[in-house]
């Protein structure tokens, strides 16, 4: 079973987080923020992870160490169910529309995390949360997964389709990237390691 679960307490939030990269899409998520909550529920069924997420974060000051965190225990996770790597795609890709807007996903579980992230929104708001705290999350994600992850919006819209389009075309590139590779009988590295 790849599966994972972690814990996450500072003084600022506290987080757990439990992850099934061979499930069937279920989740139970409570972040507090509302449409945080919205966006992993789409990553968790566009994936096919099971995912639960439950976090209490400091929301009275703002969103941003809730997300953070949620990035850095998600990485975490995700590195943990992952294991060596053995057998896997390793890469994911995908091109993902959501009606006006147009996002690019790549990214490479190669154990080097590197973010770029090119999402221009045309508000930087949606309710009460600031949109940039997104950049934040998938850059904590990325750190504590070891993903070179690439997120491009190549044709932008209303904000909400925006990241809606990021985040199940990030959950499509991560499910073929953790696939399991029937042809792959060790690391998928000349190095031996990832």
């Amino acid at each position: 079973m790849r599966t994972a679960e972690v814990a996450r307490k500072t003084r600022e939030t506290e987080i757990f987080v439990s992850l099934n990269l061979d499930g069937e899409g279920a989740s139970e998520i409570s972040t507090g923020i509302p449409f945080m909550d919205h966006m992993l529920i789409l990553f968790a069924k566009h994936g096919k992870f099971d995912l639960t997420v439950k976090a209490c974060g400091d929301l009275e000051i703002d969103c941003h160490h809730t997300m953070e965190d949620l990035g850095l225990a998600m990485g975490k996770a995700l590195s943990d169910a992952l294991g060596d790597k053995a057998g896997i795609t390793r890469y994911g890709h995908m091109l993902l529309p959501m009606d006006e807007v147009l996002s690019q996903i790549a990214l490479d579980l190669s154990g080097r995390p590197y973010l770029v992230y090119d999402v221009p929104a045309p508000t930087s708001y949606i309710k009460d949360l600031d949109v940039a705290l997104f950049g934040e999350f998938f850059r904590a994600l990325s750190n504590t997964s070891g993903m070179n992850l690439h997120i491009r919006v190549l044709n932008s819209g209303e904000t909400h389709h925006i990241f809606e389009s990021v985040f199940k075309g990030f959950a499509r590139a991560l499910r073929m990237a953790v696939e399991l590779d029937p042809r792959e009988k060790g690391i998928p590295s000349t190095k031996g390691s990832l």
